[in-house]
């Protein structure tokens, strides 16, 4: 017997069998929800749900032009999603903050290493027939302050796994109390005196009017000389064009970056330099925080469509996108 709703997932929920377990017979569920707006309106002809990351471009225009009941964004990010628009409509809107969370505090810690280290460069000089002659060494992150930019759930834990390097961990975060970073091993500062004290910034914020651009050329300016970035957060909080001549004048050392303005960033000249580590956001994908956030946005969705609340935290609302890093 067919399930009584109909859900499109985007393909990049893997693996399918999981979701499709989890869900079970509420919905009966098809995989392949296109990137672009004109065709993700065609493909949501007749769903009642969408399972989305943050590819898909949930728009005003998308959700206007559908019969939607229920949004499922996989993930903490809510940027792709017109949270206003979904309210307007009376589209319930679901998403999964923390489920993944030390799975991207890993990784960032990784490219932080990766970076500091030339762990990169090392394994492409060996492949290429190279040996530690060659080599142009790293540097430790040991006993240095680092900084963090935006301390929710992924910043917390990256405050966390930080603390055993024994330098200085510095936050900013404005929607947070001093002892709330604290607890996490971090000293709360302005944004300025982050950039001017730290060797190293990570950031870990959610894409907001705020943070939208906010490292740019002056806040490289303010950065320390060898400075290290690294990006787990969002592309376009970071401006590329920025970034690459502060990598081309030697104001930073490297940068590590899992997001990027343009996804995927094709002909960027960030993927030919050696002085910057990339990989294709995938920080959130290990095999435990999938089965996780799968599991959570799967039994929201079924509550949901049963009538009945789910955890407040797993609810998306418009304000939130705003007023938070």
């Amino acid at each position: 017997m067919s399930a009584d709703y109909h859900g499109l997932a985007d393909e990049d929920l893997r693996p399918h069998s999981r979701l499709r377990e989890a869900i079970g017979d509420a919905v009966d569920l098809e995989f392949g929800a296109p990137g672009t707006e004109g065709d993700l309106i065609e493909a949501l002809g007749g769903i009642d749900v969408v399972f989305a990351t943050s590819r898909l471009p949930l728009s005003r225009r998308v959700l206007e032009a559908t019969d939607l009941s229920i949004v499922a964004k996989v993930g903490t990010g809510i940027d792709n999603v017109d949270l206003e628009a979904a309210d307007d409509l009376g589209i319930a809107t679901t998403y999964t903050p923390g489920a993944n969370a030390l799975a991207v505090a890993e990784h960032t810690v990784g490219l932080l290493l990766s970076v500091s280290h030339r762990i990169a460069a090392g394994d492409d000089l060996l492949r290429a027939g190279g040996w530690r002659d060659d080599f142009t060494p790293g540097i430790q992150l040991s006993g240095k302050p680092i900084g963090i930019v935006g301390c929710g759930d992924v910043g917390s834990r990256v405050a966390q796994l930080l603390t055993g390097f024994g330098g200085e961990i510095l936050a900013h975060d404005p929607y947070i109390e001093p002892m709330d970073a604290e607890l996490g091993g971090a000293s709360l500062v302005g944004f300025e005196e982050l950039l001017e004290r730290s060797h190293a910034v990570t950031v870990n914020a959610e894409l907001t009017g705020e943070t939208r651009g906010m490292f740019d050329a002056a806040a490289f300016d303010r950065m320390r000389d060898g400075a290290i970035l690294v990006n787990t957060a969002r592309g376009p909080i970071v401006e590329e064009a920025a970034l690459i001549d502060a990598l081309a004048s030697g104001k930073l050392r490297g940068a590590g970056l899992d997001v990027f303005e343009e996804e995927p960033p094709e002909e960027s000249p960030l993927l030919d330099r050696d002085d910057v580590v990339v990989t294709p956001h995938v920080a959130a994908a290990t095999e435990e925080s999938r089965a996780r956030t799968l599991e959570l946005i799967a039994r929201n969705v079924r509550a949901l469509l049963a009538g009945k609340p789910i955890d407040d935290r797993f609810v998306a609302k418009p304000d939130e996108k705003w007023n938070r890093y």
